[in-house]
Parts: structure tokens; sequence; C-alpha cells
């Protein structure tokens, strides 16, 4: 594998990018060589939470309620600390420091998930050095007369020590700052107020540089925020390059609003979902070993004259969401053919808890009932192919009839459908043998959308894989290498009556588009799309067994011409 200058691998194509790619050339192939061939005879990862603990985890801060506001005070002099200080937050689900500098939040980490290293998960984007610090101030209008994010803090630690309140005051502005945790909860309760001489001044907290985990493959582009209008009913999410020429900000009827990469996020849900407003940055970060910044998106979040929110933390577990708030759950999006995610989620989930004990064997479970769900297609697929092996010598007259047409030449139109008519008559469908792929689709689809956001799959291991939901850590990725192999065999298996060589040969190339699209996509992907291929190799094996190809019809032989015999 290539490297950049830094030493990390150079970043592959995603698999959103390469898939419609490889999607248009085989369509391509098998569009165009229709025109100009002729037809012609042939032969539960161990961080995940449990169902007991997610019920735990949902349940509010034990902290004051997140709707009482803070008070409005009149500050009667300086309120400041004469040297910076840290405050630990130790929870079983967090660990965050926070600083007195600022008030804003340095570290945040989630105990319970674990990066590529195997530590627990910092959430922070460490290297944005050059960006606002987690819930530094923006203010939306005006001025103030100092700067929110450098001055120190006073805290006041709450008493169980999950907690901690921060204030400031220069005799004119003031600054109030408190975040609340519970014992054992992914929610916070996070509360900021300005005041310049007792005047309310909107302002945002914000989240800069990025959010999640950084050390997955693009984790730049995999991270965006979101909001849930709850006017139109529908998630909306913006990238860095919607914010390239500034901050952009959206206002609405949202039930949240915040940051989310593949599997975590970090949004705020407003007692108010009207008065909610999200602003979105790009923030140019240099990460480590990479030559050029990178853009990463940031989040402002602001809920009126001062802001009043539970903020959830966390990952996109559809259990743990639905017991925050039911709308939560749209945050983890199923794609177009979520109607067979959802289920499928939830058929994996039960295969692996009641069954495999793993969910690499609980996909070859599933994608092997699957399959033989669809046996009754590939055996009718075979059938139609049955069909047009018998044809041949018909279709072999038509051939002779335009044996010396140009590809170019009108008549070959002529010639094609003649093909086609005699199809139509003799009851055969030409493209019968795609219905098992295409039927193949949505569930293709269904298990990419499942193994790219299911948190269940999140590091889960297999065998050599040790993250299901990741391309392979080899240098060399096996499984698609597998697969391809395979992909050959199936097709040398599966019939091609009526098909050119030319044209055979062509579709040869198809196995490499394959190999093309899998090399970087999530092993569980592949592993699926593998055992679809084995388990068809096998159903080939007996179908062929039980439907053998027709015997082709004898070659007409050829008399030689008698020699004349000359007397001497």
């Amino acid at each position: 594998m290539s490297t950049n200058p830094g030493g990390l691998p150079n970043k592959p194509p995603s698999l959103e990018k390469r898939l419609p790619l490889a999607l248009a050339l085989m369509m391509l192939v098998l569009i165009v060589s229709q025109y100009l061939f002729k037809p012609a005879p042939g032969p539960k990862p161990l961080t995940n939470v449990n169902k007991k603990e997610a019920a735990v985890v949902t349940q509010q801060p034990a902290s004051s309620a997140v709707t009482q506001p803070l008070a409005p005070t009149k500050s009667s002099g300086q309120i400041q600390a004469s040297t910076e200080s840290t405050f630990n937050v130790d929870t079983p689900i967090f660990h965050v420091v926070f600083s007195n500098r600022g008030g804003v939040a340095k570290s945040w980490v989630v105990k319970k998930y674990k990066d590529n290293t195997g530590k627990p998960l910092e959430l922070i984007n460490e290297a944005a050095k050059e960006v606002p610090p987690t819930f530094a101030i923006q203010i939306k209008d005006g001025k103030i007369t100092t700067d929110p994010n450098t001055v120190l803090y006073q805290a006041k630690p709450a008493a169980n020590g999950l907690g901690v309140e921060y204030e400031y005051s220069d005799g004119q502005t003031t600054i109030r700052k408190s975040f609340a945790f519970g014992p054992n909860t992914y929610l916070v309760d996070v509360k900021s107020q300005v005041l310049l001489n007792s005047n309310p001044v909107q302002h945002f907290l914000t989240w800069r540089g990025g959010f999640g985990d950084q050390k997955v493959r693009n984790a730049s582009q995999n991270e965006h925020t979101v909001r849930y209008d709850a006017t139109a009913g529908k998630l909306v999410t913006k990238v860095p390059k919607d914010a390239k020429n500034g901050p952009i900000t959206d206002s609405g009827n949202y039930t949240f609003a915040g940051l989310e990469d593949t599997f975590f996020a970090a949004v705020a849900l407003p007692t108010d979902p009207g008065s909610l407003e999200v602003r979105t940055f790009s923030d140019d970060v240099k990460m480590p070993g990479v030559d050029k910044p990178e853009a990463f998106v940031g989040a402002g979040l602001a809920t009126g004259s001062q802001n009043i929110f539970s903020l959830f933390v966390g990952p996109k577990d559809i259990d743990i969401l639905n017991k925050v708030n039911p709308k939560l759950g749209q945050i983890v999006d199923w794609g177009f053919f979520g109607i067979l995610a959802k289920p499928l989620v939830l058929w994996l989930n039960w295969v692996n808890d009641h069954v495999t004990g793993n969910f690499g064997w609980a996909i070859i479970v599933v994608t092997l009932i699957i399959n033989l769900a669809l046996f009754p297609f590939r055996l009718s697929s075979l059938k139609s192919a049955r069909k047009m092996q018998k044809l041949q010598p018909q279709i072999q007259a038509i051939n002779a009839k335009y044996k010396n047409i140009s590809i170019r030449d009108p008549k070959k139109s002529e010639q094609n459908q003649e093909v086609m008519d005699l199809y139509k008559k003799e009851g055969v469908n030409p493209v019968g043998g795609c219905l098992p792929m295409v039927i193949q689709l949505p569930f293709f689809y269904a298990f990419y959308r499942v193994l790219s956001i299911a948190i269940e799959l999140r590091n889960a291991p297999w065998l050599w894989v040790t993250d299901l939901a990741a391309p392979e850590n080899l240098p060399i990725h096996l499984l698609p290498i597998i697969l391809i192999a395979t992909q050959f065999l199936t097709q040398r298996m599966t019939p091609a009556a009526g098909v050119d060589p030319n044209q055979q040969r062509m579709m040869m190339m198809m196995p490499l588009f394959f190999g093309f699209m899998f090399y970087y996509a999530s092993a569980g992907l592949v592993l699926y799309w593998l055992t679809g291929n084995l388990v068809g190799i096998a159903q080939q094996l007996l179908i062929n067994r039980m439907m053998p190809s027709p015997v082709p019809p004898p070659l007409p032989v050829s008399k030689a011409p008698m020699k004349k015999v000359v007397k001497k």
C-alpha cells in the first residue's frame, strides 16, 4: 500500500464514490455489449453497551433540572480566578477535563468505546490547536468588554463531584457556564449566560475542529452538523464545504441539533425546539502525519437569550437514542432501503446474541438464509438460460443470414429484432439471468448501511479481521481477493447461452470491477458478498447436476469434392 510523506496510508476513494462508478461500468458493459456483439452459440463488539445498561444510561442527570434557567445577576465587582486550573469529571460513562481558562472542555473521553489503538475514545480532536476549544463562546451580535474564552473563571464544583459551574465578571460583563453530569448517563445539563450591564447577550456555545473518532479512515469526510427539522419531519446535515465561505446559521423548530460522525453524536435537545439555532463552521486542521490541513466541521449551538439544553454525547445506538427521545433515533440514517436495514440489524443482533456469539459468523448465517430464500429465483434464471441454449441452432441461422453485415449497418438492428422476436415466440427472457443479482441489490445496500452505521458492528472481530465495520487492516486485503476468485468461478459456471465469445471476454472483467468496488469496503460487507458467492457456487453445482446442459446439435458434415482420376 502506498503511503504519503507522513507515513500514513494514502486515502482511497470512499465506497460511496466507487459504488456508483462500478455499477455504471457494469451497466455500460451489459448494455453496450447487447448492441456491439451479435448473439452466438455458447455451450456484540466488546465495547457495546448491553440492553440493561441502555436503560440506565439514558436517565436524566442527577443535577438541577435542565429547565431551570440561570438567574440573572448583577455583579458588584470582580469575579475571577488568580490561577489556571482544571477540573475532572469521572463517571462510568465519561472522563471529561475542564479548564477554568475560558470555562471550556479540553478532553471528552467515552470510556466504553475504544479507538483503533485500544484506548478509550477521545471525541475532541486533539490536533485542532488553532480553533477555539470545546464550549468556547461566540457572541452572535455586538461586542463585550472582554474575551470570554481566555479569562480565568472561578470554578464551583458540584457537591457530588459530577459537575462544575464557572463564573467571571469584570464589573460590566458577567459570564456563567455550568455542566452537570449524572452518575450513569450520556446526557449532560448545559447552561450558559452572558450579561453586559445586566442585559443578556445572545451567544453560541461551540464545538470546533471536528468531532468523534479521528483515527478512522477519512475521518473529516464522515463528520457533519446535523439537525432534525420537526416541521419538515426530516434529518438535515451539513459538511465543511457548505461553510467554506464562512459560517452558516440555521434556526427553526429543531428537535435536536449538533455534531455527528459515523457512530457517535453530540447533539443539544432544547426544552423549546423552536428556539434552537445551529451554526456550521469549516475549520482547517492539520492532522499528524498529513502534509496539508483538512477541513473539519464545527458547530455552534444557541437557544435564545441564554443557552439551556440537555446535551447527548454518546453512541448512535438505537436503544439508547430512543430512550432519550424517540425522535433522536432518526439520527441513524438507514438510507433508501431502511425497510430492510432496520430489521436486518435486529436480525444480526439476535443471531449474534443467541446463536453465534460473533458478528462475523452472524453475517454468514444471515447471508445463508437470504440466499436460500432467493434460490427459487436462481432456479428460474437457470431454466431461462437452458431455453436459450435450445434455441442456439435457430440463433445460428439468424447470425449466418447477417454474417457479412457491419456493426454500423442499419440492417444490424434487423438481426437483433429477429433474435428478440424468437425469444418472444419461445417465451424466453434474455435478461432473466440478471434477476438474482437485481433482487440481491436491495439486500446488498441494506447490508452496506448496517455495516456502515450500526454501532454494534464497530470493532467487532472475526478470525483475522479486527473490525467488521472497517476495511481489513492487513497490508493486502484477503477477503476482496478471495471474492474476486469466487466471482470468476461463478461466471464460468453460469450458463451463457447466446453470448458472443468477445462479449464473454468483456464480461470476465466484471470480477475486477467488484474488486475495485470492494477492496476498501468494510470487511463485513465483503464477507456478506463472498458468502453469497460461495452459496451461489454450491447451488449452481446442484442445479447443473439436476438440469444438465442440452446436448448441442451435431455439426453438419461437409462432403469433400471427389477428385477426378486422370488415366494415363
